[in-house]
This record gives structure tokens, C-alpha cells and sequence, in this order.
């Protein structure tokens, strides 16, 4: 009953959200920095983590060259959202293992992956969530702004509308997911604790957290550009650099570690 207790009066004691840290604009080189570091230290589970990610990657694309169905296109992409979240939480596990002196296995990303399935799914449900709405968006800009044929105002407007409409989309998206994923593959805290830190985090660091994301966009699009084999190498090396920026960003102490 005593430990009971302590343990409420603990949950009783702490804040709402996880308190954050204030960063400087050199914040995300330094995590790059601390990501590559990982990449280095741990090469073989980044090659079967990037393969596994370039694989999933490719298949993708092929399913929807071939079957040229934006819904089928839009549930495959949400079936990767709700996959990416565990390939994630596996390689947090191997920044937090290096980061402790440990030797990073990969049996133990799959069992911190097991661990956290839940809050994963909860994450994986609020991005597929985001990604609908961004969707149904798009369409209702669409209809409701018809291009005519040769008017160049129009499509200008048109694609300015839907370009702010997704800047939206995607800010709200790496708001909650910046650095919510690897805090709850390190601590014990509910999914949506992590996402409203996460989104309190980005709010009160805006212009490192702006480049921090246009750091993710123009690595990936490097990605993509070299036919999805890049994502192998600079998916693990953002995941990585993600747990680092974590790690600097959130003060997660008064939530026990996981184990």
C-alpha cells in the first residue's frame, strides 16, 4: 500500500506537460552531429534498420504506380504511418543504448518496441488522423476553386491556398511528433502528454525547431531523389539525431525510465 501511495503521490506531483529547455539556433546542427556519431558507432543495425525502411519505402511506390488510385494510395501510406512509429522507437533504442555506454542489440529494439505498441498505435492513430483530414482538404480546394484552363491567376491561387492549407497540415504534424516518439520510448508517459509536450516544446522554440524541420524536408527529398536507397542511410541518421533532440530539448525526470 505504501508503495502505491508513493507512487500516486509522485504522479500527483508532476507538471502537465513535460518542461522544456530554451534552444539556440545551433541546436540542430548538434544534433546531426550527435545522429552521425550514432551512424557510426553503430553500423550494423542502422544498414538492417535503413534496408528494412528503403524495402517498405520502394513497395510503396510500386503498389502505387501500379494500381494509380489515390485512396489506395492514401491507405497505403497510413498503413506505413502506423508502421514507421516502431521502426523509430527500434532505432531510439540504439541512441539510448550508446548514449548509456551499452552495446545496442537488436533484440532490444524489439522488445522496447513491444513495450510501447500501445502509445505507438495511439501516435500512428493521431498522424493517420492528420493525414485524412490533410487529404479531404485538398479535395474540398479543389472543388472549391476550379482552374480554368489557361488562367494563370487561378492556378496560382489555387496552388497558394493549397500550399498554405499544408504548411498547416504539416506544422501541426511535426509539431506532435518532433520529439513525442522518443520520449515515450524512454520514459513512462501516455501518448498524448508526449504530443501536447512535444507541441508546447516546438511553441516556445520556434525558429531552431523551423530549421529543425527544414532539415528533415531537404534530407528527405534527398531521399527520395536518389530512388529511395538515401532513406536508408538518412532515416536512421534523423532518428537518431531525433533522440538527441530530444534528449536536449525535454526534462523528463519526474517520469520513471523505462526499462
Amino acid at each position: 500500500m505504501s508503495e502505491d501511495r508513493q507512487a500516486g503521490d509522485a504522479q500527483s506531483e508532476r507538471p502537465f506537460i513535460v518542461p522544456c529547455a530554451t534552444l539556440d539556433m545551433q541546436a540542430p546542427l548538434r544534433w546531426l552531429r550527435a545522429g552521425w556519431h550514432d551512424v557510426r558507432r553503430s553500423p550494423g543495425l542502422t544498414a538492417v534498420f535503413g534496408g528494412v525502411i528503403v524495402v517498405v519505402s520502394v513497395l510503396i511506390a510500386i503498389l502505387a504506380w501500379k494500381l494509380g488510385r489515390f485512396a489506395l494510395l492514401a491507405t497505403l501510406l497510413s498503413g506505413f504511418v502506423f508502421v514507421a512509429p516502431l521502426i523509430c522507437v527500434g532505432l531510439y533504442c540504439v541512441s539510448r543504448a550508446l548514449e548509456r555506454g551499452q552495446t545496442p542489440h537488436l533484440s532490444d529494439s524489439f522488445a522496447l518496441a513491444r513495450r510501447v505498441l500501445g502509445q505507438a498505435a495511439v501516435f500512428a492513430l493521431a498522424q493517420g488522423v492528420i493525414i485524412l483530414l490533410w487529404s479531404r482538404a485538398g479535395m474540398v480546394i479543389t472543388a472549391l476553386s476550379p482552374t480554368i484552363e489557361g488562367d494563370r491567376v487561378a492556378f496560382i491561387e489555387y496552388l497558394l491556398i493549397g500550399s498554405a492549407v499544408g504548411a498547416i497540415f504539416a506544422a501541426l504534424t511535426f509539431a506532435v511528433a518532433v520529439v513525442s516518439l522518443p520520449l515515450i520510448a524512454d520514459r513512462d508517459i501516455d501518448m498524448v502528454t508526449a504530443g501536447i509536450s512535444s507541441v508546447n516544446a516546438v511553441l516556445r522554440n520556434k525558429p531552431p525547431m523551423a530549421l529543425w524541420a527544414a532539415i528533415i524536408v531537404v534530407l528527405t527529398m534527398i531521399g527520395f531523389a536518389t530512388a529511395f536507397i538515401g532513406l536508408g542511410l538518412i532515416m536512421p541518421w534523423l532518428a537518431y539525431s531525433s533522440w538527441h533532440a530530444y534528449r536536449e530539448t525535454l526534462r523528463p525526470d519526474a517520469w520513471p525510465a523505462l526499462t
